[in-house]
């Protein structure tokens, strides 16, 4: 594989899907637009694709200064918040702190849901094996008892 085919296939990978930014583009225009529908170039849609990747790179490179400045290895949401500030965007963090907020609280539920389900599956687990035990002590109990009987009395 040549260099040139090389940078071509990494320029593939870091690109965004395209039907994504389209329909990010189309909805947000169409949000702005009081004429409707708005037509938006392949030259245009590439661009919008390709300003979000570098805004994306520059973005998460700051934010990775600044945790390396915590002397840390993972990045955070405050990273990436301080990181908005620092490259001049603050006024993106309220929506997204509030965005951030939303996901989690929905998360939540279907954690707590999920360890819920895990939590009854593990007590069923549990009963199942006290049964097992039980049962098998129960029986030990019985075969003990057998010895005992068959045991010539002392009388």
């Amino acid at each position: 594989m040549t260099e040139k085919e090389k940078q071509k296939v990494v320029a593939e990978t870091e690109e965004l899907p395209k039907t994504i930014v389209r329909r990010l583009v189309k909805d947000k225009l169409s949000q702005l637009s009081k004429e409707g529908d708005v037509s938006v170039l392949r030259e245009a849609l590439q661009a919008f694709s390709e300003s979000s990747r570098i805004f994306i790179h520059y973005l998460s490179a700051t934010a990775n200064d600044i945790c390396k400045e915590s002397k840390r290895q993972t990045i955070n949401a405050e990273d990436v918040f301080k990181a908005l500030e620092e490259i001049e965007f603050s006024e993106f963090v309220g929506p997204l702190r509030s965005s951030l907020e939303e996901f989690r609280r929905k998360n939540a539920g279907r954690r707590s849901g999920s360890s819920k389900a895990k939590e009854a599956k593990k007590n069923s687990k549990q009963k199942d094996t006290s049964m097992e035990n039980g049962s098998e002590s129960n029986q030990n109990e019985d075969e003990s008892n057998e010895v005992r009987d068959d045991a010539p009395d002392n009388d």
